[in-house]
């Protein structure tokens, strides 16, 4: 009864690869036809010009939000730019992508946020030391959260 066409699973496998390259790429809109089936896809584009510190709306311990206010301002932010969990590795076995005191350069991965089951790379984009780690490893983190602080070397 729901017997699928070779028609409806190319049309599939035609989604599953918009939603890959318009979620892994800097493409914001895709259309795609084949025969009478139409399909367009669009996002809208993470805007991360700016740095922007969001507190959460859960309560930190004491001991850790007073020592994480002086930290914040310690070199310059890399910010989550969605919504998901925090990962510091390529998979649990690995080791972090960084540490404190790591030097980075621009485009180096410094951790990952996934977000509806893709994995978002989220590189530095200075070269620099790392001089704080906000976020521990699996941690939900919202839009615009510092994840890592680098102090710039250049």
């Amino acid at each position: 009864m729901s017997e699928q066409t070779p028609e409806h699973n190319l049309l599939t496998e035609d989604v599953r690869e918009l939603l890959r390259l318009i979620t892994q790429t800097d493409i914001t809109e895709l259309s795609l036809e084949r025969g009478d089936a139409k399909i367009h896809v669009k996002r809208t584009p993470y805007a991360v010009a700016a740095p922007v510190v969001v507190t959460s709306g859960v309560a930190a311990a004491p001991a850790a939000s007073s020592a994480e206010t002086p930290a914040a301002s310690i070199g310059q932010p890399i910010t989550s730019p969605m919504v998901g969990t925090f990962y510091a590795s390529p998979s649990p076995k690995d080791p972090p992508y960084v540490k404190v005191g790591d030097e980075v350069h621009p485009g180096d991965v410094i951790g990952i946020v996934e977000a509806m089951k893709m994995m978002n790379e989220i590189e530095s984009e200075i070269h620099g030391r790392v001089a704080v780690i906000h976020v521990e490893n699996s941690q939900p983190v919202e839009y615009g959260q510092v994840l890592i602080s680098i102090v710039p070397l250049d």
